[in-house]
C-alpha cells in the first residue's frame, strides 16, 4: 500500500481545517450561530455561551474535500470509501439538523430523541442493507483468540445498536474544550494502524484523514476554544469510529479503543438509573467529565487526563489488534 496516500490524506485533511477555520469562524459569529449552555451544567461554562458552535461543518468539509482527493489520486473511491463518508455525512446532516434547531430556532434540546433516534436508524439500516449487498462479513471475532460468532441476520440489530451507541457515546462526550478533538484522533490513529495491517488502504486513508481534520480543528477547539464542533461533528464522529469497527472487523477492540466513549456513556446511564431507583445520585453530575470538574479538577486537567487514558487504551488496543 501506499505509504503517501497516508501522509496526504492526514497533513491534506489538517491543513485543509486549518486554512477554512479562521475563515468560517467568523462567519458563523456573524449569524450568531453561538453556544446556548444549559443552565444544569457547570456555573464555569456559563461564560462560554455564545461561542461559534456547528464547527463540526468544517471537520466534514474536510473529510469530504481530502478523502475524494486523495482516493481519485489513489484509486480508493471503492464501497468501503462510499460506506464512510455516507454514514458520517449523514450522521453530520442530522447533528446539523439538531445544532440548527438549537441555535437559530433557540429551542436549547435540538431534536427531540425520538426523533433523532428514527433518524439514526434509518441511516444505520441503510448501510446495513448496502454492507451486506457487498459481502461484508456479519462474522464478530473475538481479540486475541479464534473465537468469532456469526450473527447472521441479527447482525442488523447489533449494527443499529452499535452506530446509534456510539455516535451518542461521542456526543455525549463532547462537553469539555478538545476533549473531543483529542480522544477521537487517537481512537481513529489507532484503527488506521489497524487497517494498514489488515492492508485496507481505504480504511487507512479514512481514519488518517479524520485524524488530520480533528487535529486541525483542535487548533481552534482547545482550551479555550474559539469554536466548538456541536453535534453536527460530535454525532458524524461517532458513527464514523462506529462504522470503521464494523469494517475493521474489529468490533469488540472498540469497547476498548473508545473506552473513553463508553464510560462517558456508562456514567451516565449509571446517574440515571440511580436517581430513578433510588433518589440519590452516583456522579456530582454526568457525563463523567463533569464529576471530575465539579470535584475541584480544571477543565484543562480533566481533558488531559482523559487523552491519557485513550492514548493508553489506543496502545493496547492496537497491539491487540495486529496480534490477533
Amino acid at each position: 500500500m501506499s505509504i503517501w496516500a497516508i501522509f496526504a490524506a492526514m497533513f491534506g485533511a489538517f491543513f485543509v481545517t486549518v486554512a477554512v477555520s479562521p475563515l468560517f469562524i467568523p462567519y458563523l459569529r456573524r449569524l450568531k450561530f453561538g453556544q446556548s449552555i444549559r443552565e444544569e451544567g457547570p456555573e464555569s461554562h456559563q461564560k462560554k455561551s455564545g461561542t461559534p458552535t456547528m464547527g463540526g461543518i468544517i471537520i466534514l468539509f474536510s473529510i469530504l474535500v481530502t478523502s475524494l482527493a486523495v482516493g481519485v489520486v489513489w484509486d480508493v473511491l471503492n464501497v468501503t470509501m462510499f460506506l464512510l463518508l455516507m454514514v458520517t455525512i449523514t450522521f453530520g446532516i442530522l447533528g446539523f439538523l439538531d445544532d440548527y434547531i438549537k441555535v437559530v430556532m433557540k429551542r436549547n434540546l435540538g431534536l427531540t430523541s425520538l426523533q433523532k433516534l428514527i433518524g439514526q436508524i434509518i441511516i444505520a439500516i441503510i448501510f446495513y442493507m448496502i454492507f451486506q449487498a457487498n459481502g461484508f462479513s456479519s462474522v464478530i471475532n473475538i481479540p486475541l483468540t479464534t473465537v468469532e460468532f456469526n450473527l447472521g441476520i441479527i447482525y442488523v440489530g447489533f449494527v443499529i445498536f452499535w452506530l446509534v451507541g456510539f455516535s451518542n457515546a461521542v456526543n455525549l462526550t463532547d462537553g469539555l474544550d478538545g476533549l473531543v478533538s483529542g480522544t477521537a484522533a487517537i481512537a481513529f490513529s489507532a484503527f488506521a494502524i489497524i487497517a494498514w495491517q489488515q492492508e485496507q488502504l481505504a480504511l487507512t486513508v479514512f481514519c488518517m484523514t479524520v485524524v488530520g481534520a480533528v487535529l486541525g480543528f483542535l487548533v481552534f477547539n482547545a482550551h479555550p476554544a474559539k469554536v466548538f464542533m456541536g453535534d453536527t461533528g460530535s454525532l458524524a464522529l461517532g458513527g464514523a469510529i462506529g462504522t470503521v469497527s464494523l469494517i475493521a472487523k474489529q468490533e469488540v477492540l472498540l469497547l476498548l479503543i473508545g473506552l473513553v466513549f463508553v464510560l462517558e456513556t456508562l456514567s451516565v446511564i449509571m446517574q440515571v438509573t440511580s436517581f430513578k431507583l433510588t433518589g440519590k445520585r452516583i456522579f456530582k453530575m454526568s457525563p463523567l467529565h463533569h464529576h471530575f470538574e465539579l470535584s475541584g479538577w480544571s477543565e484543562w486537567k480533566v481533558v488531559t487526563v482523559f487523552w491519557t487514558v485513550a492514548l493508553a487504551v489506543g496502545i493496547l488496543g492496537v497491539w491487540m489488534g495486529v496480534s490477533g
